[in-house]
């Protein structure tokens, strides 16, 4: 089965392809991370997402996907403001 174009090996640490949480750190129900954990990791993927429209991917879909990577830091923003 042949691969996308777009579907590179360079996905965000935080991806499907990785057995386990965001980070592919295999979690288990009793030692979940922390918010803080959680609130960084999702930092790492949108710096992730940043760099990959920067570099001219997914063209089409770039002005929503930089519309949701901004939502997305304003997000991990308000979230961190609360901890």
């Amino acid at each position: 089965m042949a691969s996308h174009p777009d579907h590179q090996s360079d996905a965000p640490t935080g991806s499907s392809e990785d057995s386990g949480a965001a980070g592919g750190t295999p979690w288990s129900a009793t030692e979940a991370p922390s918010t803080a954990e959680l609130l960084s990791q999702l930092g790492e993927d949108r710096l992730w997402l940043l760099r990959q429209l920067d570099s001219g991917r997914w063209s089409p879909w770039r002005l929503d996907l930089a519309a949701l990577e901004r939502e997305l830091g304003q997000l991990i923003d308000q979230a961190g403001e609360r901890l």
